[in-house]
């Protein structure tokens, strides 16, 4: 029970706002509609299905019966996915006469995509 109660002491801290630290950070914010588009592409980015299609999009401009042989799933639940993609502007597509080819928007897709791929490797 002393044990118990040392560790729970040990793990408390002690409240101290430091206010110059503070209103460094707070200054250095971003403003709140960028904050809520940057959690809507971590959102976006949280779906298992959305990110198998942005990764298959980093290796390949593809079109929707493409992605859906490659993901494991129907053209029509693709195209949802890419329809909520291409609103956050993660992806981007192109015409070519009665087909249309995808493609990530950007590389800041790609980068975000290899760190986070990278992040989740180092704990397999």
């Amino acid at each position: 029970m002393i044990a118990r109660h040392q560790e729970h002491k040990a793990l408390h801290h002690t409240h101290a706002v430091d206010p110059k630290t503070v209103r460094r950070v707070r200054a250095q914010l971003k403003l709140d509609e960028t904050m809520d588009l940057l959690a809507e592409t971590f959102k976006a980015l949280g779906d298992p299905a959305r990110a198998k299609i942005l990764y298959a999009l980093a290796r390949a401009e593809l079109c929707v019966c493409d992605l859906a042989e490659i993901v494991g799933a129907s053209e029509s639940a693709v195209s949802h996915q890419l329809r909520i993609l291409r609103a956050l502007r993660l992806v981007t597509h192109r015409r070519d006469g009665r087909q249309v080819y995808y493609a990530l928007a950007d590389d800041h897709i790609r980068t975000l995509l290899a760190q986070g791929l990278d992040h989740v490797e180092e704990f397999l």
